[in-house]
């Protein structure tokens, strides 16, 4: 399928943590933005870092910290807008589904987006599934309303984590060809986050990036790409 068919889209990214928006799909968001005219906005639910000591409120200046390393990641890649919400990290179980559901839906409803991206729903990480369990919700497929496509991407150092059960194997269906430039993108929006870049060969490392979009690009034939699952794709009822 011809990425053409992205052209000028409204791209919404929905993201349990700071750092998901790149990792999964920086290149691909890169590439839509820089060639094919799309305004790409992220939604970022959780602070994404407080789950890692034992006492939430002591991390406040860490916290001003991640939300400056937002900023330059999404620069990075080129979104054109972030929101950033505070649920708390790896803790989005202890809160009613339903306010993840609703911050989901203000955001659809105010940006109104042509193309939805989110969690790959079998993720080890227990944010990043209810991330996708609220984006599901929040589409319900109502008459009249966007968006037409909802795909999931895979978060290195979750998505392959996961117990190797054929339910929640990540499975994709589409594959987005990167050039130099859409990976160095995302390699430079990673290197932004100064809490969750690591160390080769950690999967959150720069030359781990490489290596994954290579690995992607040997399934269709090219040098790097980024893959995604098909949760939804409604094709214009005018074919």
């Amino acid at each position: 399928m011809n990425s053409e068919v992205f052209q000028g889209k409204r791209v919404l990214i929905v993201a349990a943590h700071p750092d998901d928006e790149a990792l999964g799909l920086g290149g691909t968001v890169h590439r839509l933005v820089s060639r094919h005219n799309c305004e790409a906005r992220a939604v970022i639910l959780g602070e994404g870092i407080t789950s890692r000591g034992e006492v939430r409120d002591k991390w406040s200046n860490e916290l001003a910290r991640h939300q400056e390393n937002i900023n330059s990641a999404v620069k990075c890649i080129g979104y054109s807008s972030v929101g950033i919400y505070d649920f708390p990290d790896n803790r989005f179980d202890s809160v009613d589904l339903l306010d993840i559901i609703k911050q989901v839906e203000s955001e659809i409803n105010e940006f109104l987006p042509d193309v939805i991206f989110t969690h790959h729903h079998g993720d080890l990480n227990v944010d990043h599934r209810l991330t996708c369990e609220s984006v599901m919700t929040a589409t319900r497929p109502l008459p009249g309303t966007p968006p037409r496509v909802i795909l999931s991407f895979e978060t290195p150092s979750s998505t392959e984590w996961q117990l190797p059960d054929s339910n929640k194997a990540f499975l994709p269906h589409l594959f987005v060809p990167l050039s130099d430039d859409d990976l160095a993108a995302k390699q430079r929006a990673i290197e932004s986050y100064e809490f969750e870049c690591r160390d080769y060969p950690h999967p959150r490392s720069i030359r781990a990036l490489e290596v994954i979009a290579r690995r992607w690009g040997t399934v269709i034939g090219v040098e790097f790409a980024e893959a995604f699952g098909v949760m939804r794709w409604v094709l214009d009822n005018k074919i």
